[in-house]
């Protein structure tokens, strides 16, 4: 009977669980709205599981993010820093499996990773495949994946539809610190009849200056920046961070479930 290894990373917007199989492939993703309960949300994953036909009895289950201890049924519970680490490595770092992941490009093992969560931002710095340092943002600043979509309601728009139309805009700037004074900014740029294309650029500016000034607090010139969490399936971010920190920023569809992978890596050990 196979042998499977399970991270569940259940974050304070989104649960994200990876399985993988002995010889370390991804063979299943699950991401669900972690809603009200994060310990519903993890009874939700384990029928899911079950449903798939994962025989959880014997399988090795690590759960880690903000929900991790409501995971009842997990083997062990593993800070996010560590997995989110671990998970970026097996995604961008030389020594990637061989499972479709891998990036010509990667030149080592050390990563400055940059996760943008819901409720806050993780800069994690990697050398030679551990973790040695990190910095996560408070969680009322501007500078995280709610920013986004609180912003993104007030302009009445999709998340891609405000990429989309920041990458078309210009010259304008949000100064607040603080989302609900940002959200003021806009109500009043709205006001002003400034166009929604600057509008969504400042936005974006806005958060993309504030996790650049944590980043280059641990950037190494010889460090491989890459992008993980939601935000990693929108290039206009990842060019934007590049753009601002003036090197280029990695970012790949499987990044929002870094932390997930690394838990389910963490399972090996």
């Amino acid at each position: 009977m196979s042998k499977f290894y399970i991270g569940i990373d259940i974050g304070s917007t989104s649960a994200k669980t990876i399985v993988l199989d002995e010889n370390k492939n991804i063979i299943e993703r699950i991401l669900l709205p972690t809603g009200w309960s994060s310990k519903e949300t993890s009874e939700i994953i384990l029928k899911k599981l079950n449903e798939l036909n994962f025989n959880v009895g014997n399988s090795t289950i690590v759960a880690t993010g903000y929900g991790r201890v409501s995971v009842s049924f997990a083997n062990k519970a593993v800070t996010e820093i560590t997995c989110h680490g671990k998970g970026a490595n097996y995604l961008f770092g030389s020594n990637t499996p061989s499972v479709g992941v891998n990036d010509d490009k990667a030149i080592d093992n050390n990563l400055l990773i940059i996760d943008i969560g819901g409720q806050d931002t993780k800069i994690i710095q990697v050398e030679n495949g551990s973790v040695v340092d990190f910095l996560m943002n408070d969680k009322c600043s501007a500078g995280t994946g709610r920013f986004l979509e609180v912003m993104s309601n007030a302009l009445n728009l999709k998340m891609d539809e405000l990429c989309d139309m920041a990458s078309k805009g210009s010259d304008t700037h949000i100064s607040s610190l603080c989302t609900v004074f940002a959200e003021s900014e806009v109500i009043s740029l709205i006001g002003r009849g400034e166009k929604r294309e600057n509008i969504a650029f400042a936005i974006v500016d806005s958060i993309i200056k504030k996790v650049c000034q944590q980043a280059q607090r641990l950037y190494k010139p010889n460090m491989k920046v890459c992008l993980t969490g939601g935000l990693s399936e929108f290039k206009y971010i990842s060019d934007s961070l590049g753009k601002e920190l003036k090197t280029e920023v990695y970012a790949k569809k499987d990044g929002r479930y870094a932390g997930a992978i690394g838990a389910a890596l963490m399972g090996f050990i």
